[in-house]
């Protein structure tokens, strides 16, 4: 009689940042890379060089982009050796802090607001 292993694997990891347990799949079925609470991630691959990053470094959310398509990307920067990386934003990320880091550049502008009124 032979024996049948139907255990679903789920592949998680622990958020460097706040410490959550995360699926590497979004709810959407989609692969993640960063936490949907904080929206952090950790440097495991090596975007310039291609394959696996040696410096497993915590990397920071700091900018959304828009694509042309009206996909929005989710901006990294590690903490310790500064490379940059886009990532799709998932559908269960935090919306709180995608909004914040989407209208970051207009309530904080590098121009006083006052000199707007003087046009």
């Amino acid at each position: 009689m032979s024996s049948t292993n139907n255990t679903l694997k789920i592949d998680t990891f622990t958020c460097a940042w706040c410490g959550l347990t995360v699926s590497t799949f979004a709810a959407d079925g989609t692969r993640r890379n960063h936490c949907p609470s904080c929206l952090h991630s950790q440097h495991v691959s090596d975007h310039v060089e291609g394959g696996p990053s040696h410096c497993q470094g915590r990397m920071t959310p700091i900018a959304i982009a828009v694509l042309r398509t009206g996909d929005w990307m989710l901006v990294h920067r590690c903490v310790r050796c500064d490379e940059l990386t886009s990532n799709p934003v998932c559908t269960d990320d935090n919306q709180l802090i995608l909004m914040r880091m989407a209208v970051r550049p207009l309530a904080q502008p590098p121009f006083p607001l006052e000199a707007l009124g003087s046009l």
